[in-house]
């Protein structure tokens, strides 16, 4: 991107050498699956059928031991002309980490003049949970942190958590809490790797800008909620958008069930712009 001086930026934190990338732990800029975000008790039951899953530290997370962001995927497609786009695909066998059916995943990156829009799609031979993300970290100027970004969140209430990020089953409201972005302001020190339910009526579920950069990013997605995380190692900010974290077994949760001849899709954009 071009900051507001004119000069270019790499505004998503990543590795200088392809290699590096098996062996990272932060899930720089990956494809998340089949299901992002915590699950708990090591299992979930479908169809009256129990599928135990990989778990540490007392959690599933991010798809399992391997999980999507491991596995090497098929570029399927490469358009260069206007709105150029990569398009790859991965086979997710059977039982893969312990869920249930042969998945066929595909997604898509796409920029459309100052937007880059992230399409993730999939379908299954039988029944099976998916949570589909991507997990890059912005960064929109060379700080050595994002405290002084500008964060505005649409979103009235949020998923509570445990002390170890396993929700509790509770939607609770941000209002009065340190976790209240609706009116625009710094992240000023709050940690953040909070689910977020995005306001079903909002156009964009998030925007966060740096004065000191002058660019700015909204998110918007067809998904109910919002995993905005800010790592407390280097600085960066994730917003994956997703379904609801531990909704396999959180029955008040929206459904993650996807069944033979349905389409999953998570459809969400990243547009940037100068703020002077």
């Amino acid at each position: 991107m071009k900051d507001k001086e004119g000069n270019s930026r790499n505004v998503v934190v990543g590795y200088d050498y392809p290699s590096l990338y098996p062996t990272d732990k932060a899930f720089l800029g990956a494809c998340v699956g089949r299901y992002a975000g915590r699950i708990s008790k090591g299992k979930f039951e479908l169809d009256r059928q129990t599928y135990p899953l990989f778990t540490e530290h007392g959690m599933h997370l991010h798809g399992g031991k391997e999980g999507f962001g491991k596995k090497y995927w098929t570029i399927e497609e490469v358009h260069r002309g206007k709105n150029p786009f990569v398009k790859l695909s991965y086979f997710s066998k059977h039982l893969e980490e312990g869920y249930p059916g042969n998945l066929n995943v595909f997604v898509t990156y796409r920029l459309v003049e100052n937007t880059l829009q992230i399409t993730h799609e999939a379908a299954t031979d039988r029944t099976t949970v998916i949570n589909l993300t991507n997990h890059s970290y912005f960064k929109l100027d060379d700080s050595e942190s994002v405290n002084h970004y500008e964060l505005q969140l649409n979103c009235s209430q949020m998923v509570e958590t445990q002390e170890n990020l396993l929700p509790t089953g509770n939607i609770i409201t941000v209002k009065n809490t340190e976790y209240d972005f609706l009116n625009r302001k710094k992240i000023a020190g709050q940690p953040l790797d909070t689910p977020y339910i995005i306001n079903p009526d909002a156009a964009t579920a998030a925007k966060v800008s740096s004065k000191k950069s002058g660019i700015s990013m909204e998110v918007s997605t067809n998904q109910p909620a919002v995993v905005v995380y800010t790592p407390p190692h280097f600085p960066g900010i994730c917003f994956e958008t997703q379904n609801y974290p531990d909704a396999p077994n959180q029955k008040n949760f929206p459904s993650s069930v996807l069944r033979p001849g349905e389409r999953y899709l998570n459809d969400s954009k990243f547009t940037f712009d100068i703020e002077i």
